[in-house]
């Protein structure tokens, strides 16, 4: 199948729902059947890149564990390197971390501190923003290394949880490709 083809996808069809997951009224978005299949996986990295492709993106930062699958994908189409940001106490080398509020406490995620250098232009990638509490600690990790953020994207956005806006609070704007109302 072609890449033309490909962007016809129904994306939203591939996404597997797991109701009452990891609580009780929770309508949980699986990706993991989307990037299982091949149209599905290569629509979702095109649609990604589409509006950064003339951007100049020097690196694309992926949020742990999805948005290293996906970021990886669009850093290669966007012919630049990828910066993982992960959980604490998982990279190897000197790490920054930023805090960043659950509905259960508080955790803390980090990137090498010499990951980036001041002023590169990077695009945020994950595979879905709910309430934006993990992507705003990865734009402010990313501006402590002065990186020129130039947005981020994401294959799901839940609008109602008010993720996007939370973002562009910080003037991030937000790429997303579907959207589930009411979660």
């Amino acid at each position: 199948m072609s890449i033309a083809a490909d962007v016809d996808v129904d994306l939203k069809s591939l996404v597997r729902t797991i109701p009452d997951y990891p609580k009780p009224g929770i309508m949980f978005r699986d990706i993991t059947t989307l990037i299982g299949d091949a149209s599905g996986l290569r629509s979702a990295v095109e649609r990604l890149v589409e509006p950064y492709r003339d951007s100049n993106i020097q690196a694309v930062a992926g949020i742990e564990a999805r948005g290293f699958i996906l970021g990886g994908a669009v850093a290669e189409k966007l012919n630049c390197g990828f910066i993982p940001i992960r959980k604490k106490g998982k990279l190897p080398y000197t790490a920054i971390g930023q805090d960043y509020e659950l509905e259960y406490g508080i955790d803390v995620i980090e990137i090498h501190e010499d990951a980036l250098a001041a002023g590169e232009r990077v695009l945020l990638i994950d595979d879905l923003i709910a309430t934006g509490g993990t992507a705003e600690a990865a734009a402010k990790l990313l501006r402590k290394l002065d990186a020129n953020l130039v947005g981020a994207a994401f294959v799901i956005d839940l609008p109602d949880l008010g993720g996007c806006a939370r973002l562009a609070s910080l003037g991030v704007k937000c790429h997303t490709l579907i959207a589930f109302e009411g979660d």
